[in-house]
């Protein structure tokens, strides 16, 4: 049986979304599991052992292509390589227009999505068959993906995020730690203050505050880490917290390996925090605008700071610093 998951964005999303495929080859090892995914969260994919095949469908790209026949070119490649891999199956757990069209190119016999009510655009279940209403006990967004797997009579859910290790990665990451003079023994806290939209973001300076005070009141070791667009203020942070250093630029691989080796991590509802989850990592999440309960870290371990009024800068210092203490506690 040949099954297509179409998951293509965000980084947190794909992550939640691998127990998926790890769930289809527990029950049919046998089983050829492609991914449909965005470009830069293909580099997560590929590798892991639930995952036979990944398909690049770098929408973002496409859009932005120069001359336009470029990115014309690239989506008829992935039409054509959905068309011909002889699916029986696709999931299309984005609930969006453009996944659902992937799903209906793999002209598999069974297309499963969601029912209207979780689904992000309406459209989207014109392209499936199969409509899937998660139960109510459903609430975090990994169980309802998983409950994609019903019509196929999967009920073993077992959750398993299984991130593949990336040995070249695991070595950066332990040079770029015993360059700052980090050991083996040392507890280490990473701290992310990006996300993708500003609303997700908790403010700098109170990031700074917690990196601060965070290496005087527990004894670990801070790393700041960051991505595109978010050097400025993970610098700023470290400027102003003695003790912390900032990561160097890292690739998605590169952040496995950091969480592999922390204690705990500290950030906003972003993919980094999912990464750490998925990894075991205790983690510190911080959610304003969107639910700790539906989107929060998941596993056991982990504490959730939901802001009451929506607002992702409402949240304290010192919530967050007792937050992490105790996950610290916890944890030793």
């Amino acid at each position: 049986m040949k099954v297509a998951i179409v998951k293509l964005s965000s980084i947190g999303d794909v992550v939640h979304a691998l127990p998926v495929a790890i769930a289809l080859k527990r029950r049919w090892p046998a089983v050829h599991v492609t991914w449909v995914a965005e470009a830069r969260e293909a580099t997560l994919l590929r590798g892991h052992a639930a995952i036979d095949e990944v398909i690049v469908a770098d929408t973002r790209g496409w859009r932005r292509s120069r001359p336009r026949r470029r990115g014309l070119r690239e989506a008829l490649r992935v039409a054509r390589a959905l068309r011909s891999g002889g699916f029986d199956v696709a999931l299309d757990l984005q609930g969006l227009l453009k996944s659902g069209v992937l799903a209906a190119m793999t002209r598999g016999r069974r297309r499963i999505g969601f029912a209207s009510e979780f689904r992000r655009e309406w459209l989207a279940g014109l392209f499936v068959r199969e409509r899937v209403r998660p139960s109510t006990m459903a609430r975090h967004v990994v169980d309802q993906y998983l409950s994609l797997l019903r019509p196929l009579g999967i009920a073993d859910l077992a959750v398993e995020f299984n991130l593949p290790t990336d040995v070249a990665a695991d070595v950066r990451a332990e040079e770029f730690l015993a360059d700052h003079g980090i050991k083996p023994r040392d507890r280490l806290v990473l701290i992310n203050p990006g996300a993708a939209r500003v609303d997700k973001r908790w403010p700098a300076e109170s990031f700074r505050a917690v990196a601060r005070r965070i290496g005087e009141e527990s004894g670990v070791r801070a790393v700041v880490v960051w991505g595109p667009g978010e050097e400025t203020d993970a610098r700023a942070i470290v400027a102003g917290a003695t003790g912390a250093f900032l990561a160097p630029p890292t690739t998605l691989r590169d952040l496995v390996a950091l969480s592999r080796r922390a204690a705990l991590m500290i950030a906003g509802d972003t993919g980094p925090l999912h990464i750490a989850a998925a990894l075991g990592v205790p983690c510190v999440g911080l959610y304003g605008p969107t639910s700790g309960v539906r989107n929060g870290p998941y596993g056991r371990g982990h504490r959730v700071l939901q802001s009451q009024d929506g607002r992702i800068a409402s949240i304290s210092v010192t919530s967050v610093l007792d937050a992490a203490s105790r996950a610290l506690e916890d944890a030793a």
